[in-house]
């Protein structure tokens, strides 16, 4: 992610009545910037950003990918906002074996005023990928954080408590011939406006209090980096288990607590492996 896109100064007149899904998108921008959250400015190109995310959406994903407390350094040597990824052991950049990128302007995960449009480019994005939630924590996502937020968001306003989610899997079928992009979640019946929280050419992940009869478990009582116990209870299995790849993954995402280790760790292994047919 480049940084030479400047935040202006406040003489540009920030938005007013801010929709709150679409601040959920906007909360982490500082991150993005690779700066505290002491540093963060609250206005880019006019658009409000950094702000407060409502209902507690931003402390209930955080708790869902890190522990409780003060951080703690995890990883020597590796103090960078840049992602390391747990399938190859890369700085997310520094591998063209996975999905992220430094190449785009903040502009476009920022500046739309349709959170729709936000949660595409949130899906999509491997500028955004390149991040992690922490520098104490580099094999976090912090894309995969902006999702939870604003999936939890999305099902406190319906009038879900946490108690009542579930994470529900469900294949992804053929990718259209333009591949992952904004413009072709946004047509996907498979992706839920703000409810899916991955989209790849194995497996679609959803938090949503409305699993209907599809494959899900419940996440639990409260938030908490769960994520292995709520894989193991899905009612059905997302991956074909006559293929070593996927066996693999399924073992391994048994064992990943994080929640967005665990969603970047899919990602980054179906760009390993090779998409295939996973079921």
């Amino acid at each position: 992610m480049t940084s030479d896109v400047p935040f202006e100064s406040l003489r540009d007149a920030p938005e007013s009545d801010v929709d709150p899904l679409v601040a959920a998108y906007r909360h982490d921008v500082h991150k993005l910037r690779g700066r505290s959250h002491d540093a963060a400015q609250e206005v880019f190109r006019g658009a409000r950003v950094n702000e407060s995310v409502p209902l507690g959406a931003d402390g209930d994903a955080a708790r869902l990918s890190r522990p409780k407390g003060a951080p703690d350094e995890t990883v020597a040597n590796h103090r960078s906002p840049r992602r390391l990824s747990l399938a190859t052991g890369d700085t997310a950049v520094a591998s063209d074996r996975i999905p992220a990128s430094e190449d785009a302007p903040l502009d476009w995960l920022v500046l739309s005023t349709d959170p729709e449009v936000l949660h595409s480019r949130w899906l999509t994005s491997d500028a955004a990928a390149a991040f992690n939630e922490s520098v104490y924590y580099p094999y976090t996502s912090l894309r995969f954080h902006v999702l939870l937020v604003a999936a939890l968001l999305d099902n406190y306003r319906a009038g879900h408590d946490f108690e009542d989610l579930h994470l529900v899997a469900t294949p992804s079928g053929s990718l259209p011939d333009e591949g992952r992009t904004a413009a072709a979640a946004r047509e996907s019946e498979v992706v839920e406006p703000f409810r899916t929280v991955l989209w790849s050419p194995v497996v679609s992940l959803h938090v949503t209090g409305e699993p209907g009869d599809r494959a899900s478990a419940p996440l639990g009582s409260c938030p908490a980096r769960s994520f292995a116990d709520t894989w193991s209870r899905l009612s059905a299995h997302p991956f074909d288990q006559g293929d070593r790849r996927w066996r693999r993954l399924d073992a391994q995402l048994r064992r990943i607590r994080s929640w967005s280790t665990a969603l970047a760790y899919i990602e980054d292994s179906v760009a390993v492996y090779g998409d295939g047919d996973a079921r």
